[in-house]
């Protein structure tokens, strides 16, 4: 058994709770932008002191509105400013949050709410509103209900004006490391979510040492971060308890579609971003200087980018023909490329889902360090991730001080430490079937070099095994074809078949531009796009490289393009876009049939 761990480098407090990290922040730079909020074109900077002060006088209005310490208040809303100030104003008032995804169904809402006993509901928009309307009758527990777009933020710091400060502080010290902090369910990707218990102490141990650990990501001068990728799930939510604590100004902006003018207004120095944005900005990148009729240049910038950042983290010498050509492309290609991400981004933290060394090596040219990192909602977010002074394109980097790493005999992940949760809500069998002792049972697969450097190679419970007996990661093969601007999504099938297959859905906001820049017409319907031959050809090249990187008998044999979309709502992702692999082949088991009605034969496979 393969092992890993490392002592936390901050000494570890019992009595401390989240709220501390503000108070604390506060005593150290009460005048520090700790938050910008978006004013006409450009920035409103809130300083730490200021922020400190709406949180304490929203924490008197929950009091004043009945909320008792330990009472769970479910919150569904984007990712804004306001975000924040009611998670750290619950921490003052001594409640848990539940958090929501904002695309949650109904029938979604019903379940969490209820399952973890949420007395109160916070809502952003009016289609929230609606939502829990549909279900609000199979809810007897729940009684307020705040609705910020009717004003009922303001109206409930108006209400607390009378509550003593004396009270505040006594509730938001109420809760020591060991309590709960906040109630996340999982995204149920495998069945039904499970409320994850993280306690005071994950939040907190994990941000000292994580700090330390990225000490030159979120203390450098200036360091900054734009918030987008949801605050409801784990990853984005550390993150932002992680900016108090270190003193990072964040900024947020829910509408993905304004991200590139909200990019080069705010201009921050570090992102945090899941794997597909950043195979989005490539894409789109691709896409615009095809259509410019520089897609050639743009093929050849990339090709060198990934070439001298390869050789660079080999410790090899660049050729000087390598050298002149990368310093072309950096005034023709790169300067541009920075420029669109606000000009002084110098890391991306990336986690969720496997990046691929293609795009690290890319974007590593740019300028920009994507420091890949890997946990779950189970471990408060990281567990491990690449270090600024030590990174490896590929890996998923070493391990968080505090944390142990180590792999069972089949390959699997577990960890312990100070990220790990409490367990799962009212849930003890789920909770004994996922400990190995204090080791957590992650379901991931992986594997160290001798380095300590973590990498995933996939999902215990998604290894295909074919009718020959080969067993096959299908993420192996996915990732890479996701990349590919006009693929939309991909799953992996053949388990218990005699080859592999794999059904694909194609992008509908990447599919215009490469049409009409492919000379078709640009409005084309993903019905008939799924039986062009073009399309077919550019998904078949992608399958090809796919193919390149496992042998014959785990390489794709056969594909089908459906005439449709995978999406949150359609039931098939997760909110964070993960692929419900379970659904997918339920909902689209004659498709998976069909590719095996017949005998293999080269229509599918690349003959070139």
């Amino acid at each position: 058994m393969i092992q890993f761990e490392v002592p936390a480098v901050v000494p570890a407090d019992p009595s401390a709770n989240v709220a501390d990290l503000l108070v604390e922040r506060v005593r150290a730079t009460p005048d520090l932008a700790l938050f910008a909020l978006p004013e006409g074109g450009g920035w409103k900077d809130v300083s730490a002191a200021e922020f400190q002060r709406q949180v304490i006088a929203l924490a008197k209005g929950f009091v004043a509105a009945g909320l008792e310490p330990g009472d769970k208040v479910a919150f569904i809303a984007r990712t804004t400013y306001q975000w924040t100030l009611v998670d750290f104003a619950l921490f003052y008032a001594g409640a848990v949050m539940v958090p929501v995804y904002e695309t949650s169904s109904p029938t979604q809402i019903q379940w969490i709410l209820s399952d973890s006993g949420a007395i109160a509901c916070i809502l952003e928009s009016t289609a929230h509103s609606a939502s829990l309307d549909e279900v609000r009758a199979e809810l007897p527990l729940i009684g307020k209900v705040w609705e910020m777009h009717r004003g009922d933020l303001d109206k409930l710091v108006a209400g607390g004006a009378g509550v003593a400060d004396a009270e505040i502080e006594r509730r938001r010290s109420l809760a020591n490391s060991s309590d709960i902090a906040t109630l996340i369910y999982t995204s149920g990707s495998t069945g039904r979510p499970k409320g994850c218990v993280l306690t005071h102490g994950n939040f907190v141990e994990l941000a000292r040492n994580s700090a330390k650990a990225l000490s030159e990501v979120v203390t450098m001068p200036g360091a900054s971060t734009l918030l987008f990728i949801t605050t409801a799930h784990v990853f984005a939510r550390f993150i932002s308890i992680l900016d108090v604590h270190a003193g990072v100004k964040t900024g947020h902006q829910p509408d993905t579609k304004q991200l590139l003018p909200a990019l080069g207004s705010f201009q921050p120095t570090f992102l945090l971003a899941v794997p597909r944005v950043f195979e989005k900005v490539y894409n789109s990148a691709e896409q615009k200087a095809e259509a410019g009729g520089k897609g050639k240049i743009f093929r050849a910038a990339a090709h060198t980018a990934i070439e001298h950042s390869r050789l660079q983290q080999e410790g090899a010498k660049i050729p000087l023909g390598t050298r002149i050509k990368f310093a072309v492309f950096d005034r023709l290609v790169y300067n541009k490329l920075r420029a669109a991400m606000g000009g002084r981004v110098i890391y991306a933290v990336s986690g969720s889902a496997p990046l691929g060394a293609r795009l690290g090596h890319f974007f590593h040219s740019l300028g920009v360090v994507i420091l890949e990192g890997y946990g779950l909602t189970e471990t408060t977010a990281p567990a491990t991730v690449n270090l600024a002074r030590a990174s490896k394109i590929g890996s998923v980097g070493p391990v968080l001080p505090g944390v142990g790493v180590r792999l069972d005999d089949d390959g699997e992940i577990q960890v312990r430490g100070i990220n790990v949760f409490k367990e799962y809500w009212r849930n003890p069998e789920a909770t004994a079937e996922a400990f190995d002792g204090d080791w957590f049972k992650t379901g991931d697969l992986g594997s160290f070099d001798q380095e300590g450097y973590l990498s995933i190679t996939g999902r215990k419970k998604e290894i295909i095994v074919t009718a020959g007996g080969k067993n096959v990661a299908p993420a192996a093969l996915e990732d890479p074809i996701r990349s590919n601007p006009i693929v939309g999504q991909v799953v992996v099938v053949g388990d218990q078949k005699p080859f592999i297959s794999a059904l694909v859905t194609l992008d509908p906001e990447m599919l215009p531009a490469w049409l009409s820049n492919n000379g078709l017409p640009a409005d084309m319907s993903l019905d008939v796009a799924a039986s062009n031959a073009a399309v077919r050809a550019e998904v078949q090249r992608a399958i090809d490289i796919a193919n390149k990187g496992v042998s014959r008998a785990e390489s794709i044999r056969k594909f089908v393009i459906l005439p449709t979309e995978w999406t949150e709502a359609s039931g098939h992702l997760t909110p964070k876009m993960s692929i419900k692999r379970n659904v997918i082949m339920s909902d689209f088991a004659n498709d998976v049939a069909q590719l095996y009605a017949e005998p293999v034969n080269t229509t599918n496979v690349s003959v070139g």
